[in-house]
């Protein structure tokens, strides 16, 4: 079975780390981790991924920015992106899931709810 490759933009270290846990359950993954927005941005454009963890939050570029960015690469346009963060509002579920994200999880964050949706939106068992 190929691998699947995940990148986790996210600037806490102590919530990547715990993503990156969740999701090492995961059979045949490979991680790929990114501090902000800008190196989210960098990392996802000069690599394949198969599915983009990204908070809201971050210093240099927030993740509504890198989504649009994302979504506006035509490589990039089938690539699922889940959004995780403390933003709870409406709004702002409303706002990333029209920039193009496919599922919206917010902080805290509960490991078996991370890995059943990266399992749907990666089509794996």
């Amino acid at each position: 079975m190929a691998r699947k490759r995940i990148l986790i933009t996210e600037d806490s270290p102590t919530m990547r780390q715990l993503l990156v846990f969740a999701l090492k359950r995961l059979k045949e993954v490979e991680i790929v981790e990114a501090s902000d927005g800008m190196d989210g941005l960098r990392k996802v454009t000069s690599d394949h991924f198969d599915l983009a963890l990204i908070d809201i939050n971050m210093p240099v570029m927030d993740g509504l920015k890198l989504i649009s960015l994302i979504r506006g690469e035509e490589s990039l346009k089938e690539m699922p992106i889940i959004v995780i963060t403390t933003e709870g509002a409406k709004e702002d579920r409303e706002r990333a899931l029209a920039l193009g994200a496919d599922e919206y999880l917010t902080k805290p964050i509960q490991a078996n709810r991370v890995l059943q949706v990266a399992k749907s939106l990666l089509k794996i068992e």
